[in-house]
């Protein structure tokens, strides 16, 4: 049902661009809606009628998506991201018999802050300077 009403929005929407660039703007638009009367409807009458087309077409568009929207709304409430639950858990494994630990290994505390004065540059006796600009 959601392809059906997702095509359905598609049809609407391309519909949509088609007739609201055939509309004529303030300034001419695409020189379709001609100033002078040798069309078979008014310039008046075009605009009436295709302001009706885009009226629909809006109306018919928001409600496609209200749909789809409504829809897809209700199939997530059924569904889950992590899963439905009926999975077990997988256990970790267990260690081998044969693995210890080192005796000096001390969990728990803070390693001793290291000494950061070997890894500092080595100070200049004299301060740099920029060679002269000859």
């Amino acid at each position: 049902m959601e392809t059906v009403l997702l095509t359905i929005l598609l049809i609407f929407a391309v519909a949509l661009i088609g007739v609201v660039l055939l509309q004529r703007s303030e300034g001419g638009g695409l020189g379709l809606g001609g100033g002078g009367g040798g069309g078979v409807m008014s310039a008046r009458g075009a605009a009436t009628a295709l302001a009706k087309v885009t009226w629909f077409l809006g109306a018919g568009f928001f409600a496609a998506a209200m749909a789809l929207t409504v829809l897809s709304a209700r199939e997530a409430a059924n569904s889950s991201v992590v899963g439905d639950g009926d999975t077990p858990q997988q256990e970790a494994p267990a260690l081998p018999a044969n693995l210890t630990l080192p005796a000096d290994t001390d969990f728990g505390q803070s390693p001793a802050a290291p000494d950061v004065s070997d890894m500092m540059p080595p100070v200049a006796d004299e301060p740099i300077t920029p060679p002269p600009a000859d």
